[in-house]
């Protein structure tokens, strides 16, 4: 149980950070924000529990191609939010990527690579 709590506080801590850096420095926010800091924890945990090396290899995979779908957002919310306000902006770039992933899918299934 103290293992779980610490895993949680840990994982917790990280996102704590980035967001009061953004408060103080929108670019050391936006650069600590870019880094793959809860993927590196995600194999970390993964790693200290003993998980099958295949499943951290995968998941570092899947990782990758989740996150292709995702980089129009940040050039599109910037756009959208003056414009729109925060909560649609948000609301468009979430469906522009669901899109973006839908039509990535589609493209790599011709090459073997399934990702749902």
């Amino acid at each position: 149980m103290l293992y779980l709590l610490s895993k949680y506080a840990i994982t917790a801590l990280v996102v704590v950070l980035v967001s009061e850096l953004a408060k103080r420095s929108d670019k050391l926010g936006g650069l600590v924000a870019a880094l793959p800091l809860v993927t590196l924890l995600t194999l970390i945990w993964l790693y200290v529990e003993q998980q099958p090396l295949s499943k951290i290899e995968n998941h570092a995979w899947y990782t990758f191609w989740y996150v292709l779908p995702t980089l129009p957002m940040f050039l599109l919310f910037p756009f959208l939010l003056p414009r729109l306000g925060f909560w649609l902006a948000l609301l468009a770039c979430c469906v522009v990527t669901v899109l973006c992933f839908a039509l990535l899918a589609w493209l790599l299934k011709p090459w073997g690579i399934v990702l749902y």
